[in-house]
């Protein structure tokens, strides 16, 4: 029979430091502390980090990718399903269908490295997931979840024991991937007005990337829309309004031309810059849309020979 073994996985966030500062408290059995780090977290974040170190008195295992996120984004290109992607180079911008980042950045990393473990223990992983997102719990330990501390609960424990992350969670409701764009527009707005050292390098690899950062806005877009926002706050004016959404999309059509450098807004629909600056043609602006990159929402309609036919029966009842 192997000996046990018991691995704290530690984000860094509010949740996993909760859990791993009451598994010390409580002297429940732990062995190892394992961190992924994809270098693209918040400098207090990793401050945060070693401040922990101190605190419990014990080394945190630093876990990297052999390959760098930027490898991934420029250079690395899969196999892919749909061919007409084949010409470009990179994974670019990972999306809500494929987030590459973690699986190659994270979840590989650390399930190699526990597979070499478990060929000579049973491992027992403690997973930092609060009581209040039951749809994420799996096969696993979930000390949280059993003391039924939820996200509220682990932030203000953290803070009772004086780790504040530098303010972070003043500011953003997570303190994962800085740019990461699956966050929420609330969450890009203040990383552009607190770090704009941080907004810069985001800018840079949103210009050299063939997919946009987002599905409505690239990165240079987002910065006049937030600086057009701050305008109008100024004056006293809505953000939420329909004038805000008709002039905020006239601004975008007038300043995002074709001029070698930045994407073009045409109603809802975006033509990609490629790596040499130079615009794609309408021929692959249509491959994007049917690799379900760019394009309009289609709203769900009722098909016309449908709604003809309901038509057709209403006039017949009438009749008869």
């Amino acid at each position: 029979m192997k000996p046990k073994l018991y691995i704290a996985h530690l984000s860094g966030g509010k949740d996993s430091t909760a859990m791993l500062l009451r598994l010390l408290e409580e002297k429940r059995p732990l062995d190892l502390i394992i961190y992924c780090d994809t270098g693209l977290e918040f400098p207090q974040l990793y401050e945060h980090l070693n401040k922990l170190e101190e605190y419990i008195q014990a080394p945190v295992i630093r876990l990297r990718a052999e390959k760098s996120f930027e490898y991934y984004f420029y250079e690395y290109t899969p196999k892919r399903r749909n061919p007409k992607l084949n010409k470009y180079y990179g994974m670019s911008w990972p999306g809500p269908r494929n987030r590459w980042c973690t699986a190659m950045l994270k979840t590989r990393v650390a399930s190699r490295y526990l597979a070499r473990l478990k060929k000579e223990y049973e491992v027992i992983e403690y997973i930092g997931i609060a009581a209040d997102e039951p749809r994420r719990l799996r096969d696993a330990c979930y000390p949280l979840a059993e003391w039924g501390m939820t996200e509220k609960d682990c932030l203000d424990y953290c803070y009772s024991k004086g780790f504040d992350w530098g303010g972070l969670y003043q500011i953003f409701r997570r303190v994962s991937c800085w740019c990461c764009p699956l966050q929420g527009l609330d969450e890009l707005r203040r990383l552009h007005e607190y770090f704009p050292h941080l907004w810069n390098k985001l800018t840079m690899l949103d210009r050299n990337s063939w997919r946009r950062f987002r599905a409505d806005y690239s990165v240079p877009q987002l910065a006049m829309r937030f600086d057009y926002e701050k305008r109008r706050i100024e004056n006293g004016q809505s953000i939420r309004s329909r004038e805000f959404y008709r002039e905020l999309k006239a601004i975008l059509n007038s300043s995002f031309s074709e001029d070698g450098k930045r994407y073009a807004f045409r109603s809802l629909s975006y033509m990609p810059e490629v790596s040499d600056g130079s615009y794609q043609n309408q021929k692959d602006m249509q491959e994007y849309k049917d690799a379900g990159q760019i394009g309009q929402k289609q709203r769900r309609r009722l098909p016309k020979r449908k709604l003809r036919g309901r038509k057709r029966l209403y006039i017949r009842v009438r009749r008869s």
